[in-house]
């Protein structure tokens, strides 16, 4: 009796690789619905599908093969993973930074001005005295950016980053980039 390569190697290859694909696609696809991307998101959502199905029709035909349920459970795990990554990756979308400090923040204040930033400020007072809380919006790719100018002004800063789904007018990511480019005048 000769060696199934192709049943044995090949197709669990196949189903594992199909399943990263479909989990992957499925991640991003409910970020964008999450965001509001009504016609991507079920772009994706049928390409997701469609590639499932043929990994679970392989399957349904060799139902005898466990080694293809474990590449299906491989792929799917291993796809979470990847699926994960590329969302951090694409960064679509603004968050909302909220930096509360024990040191005087105006020096902070200033860097995010100078950068173009809009900033809310205000005083008050903390569960160990007074404190400045500083607010921005920014796109979710400048986070790394942002994280860098607050440790640079206190590593022992506190802050939280939490998703936004919309942004009306304010200063930020495209306002800053439509001032960096305006005229002298109003901004």
């Amino acid at each position: 009796m000769a060696f199934d390569f192709w049943g044995i190697i090949i197709v669990p290859i196949l189903i594992f690789l199909a399943r990263i694909c479909d989990v992957s696609i499925g991640t991003v696809r409910i970020i964008f619905v999450s965001k509001g991307y009504r016609y991507l998101a079920p772009l994706l959502g049928f390409f997701e599908v469609f590639i499932w199905l043929l990994a679970m029709a392989k399957i349904m035909q060799n139902i005898d093969r466990w080694y293809y349920f474990l590449a299906y459970c491989t792929g799917f795990a291993t796809g979470n993973f990847i699926g994960i990554i590329l969302e951090e990756r694409i960064a679509i979308g603004h968050v909302a930074l909220r930096v509360i400090s024990r040191v005087p923040a105006d020096q902070l204040i200033t860097q995010l001005k100078d950068a173009g930033y809009g900033v809310t400020f205000h005083t008050a007072q903390g569960s160990t005295g007074t404190v400045d809380v500083v607010y921005t919006i920014v796109k979710r790719s400048e986070i790394q950016t942002l994280a860098r100018l607050i440790n640079e002004f206190n590593p022992k800063a506190f802050y939280t980053i939490e998703e936004v789904r919309a942004v009306n007018e304010g200063i930020h990511g495209y306002a800053r980039s439509a001032r960096q480019k305006a005229p002298s005048g109003r901004k």
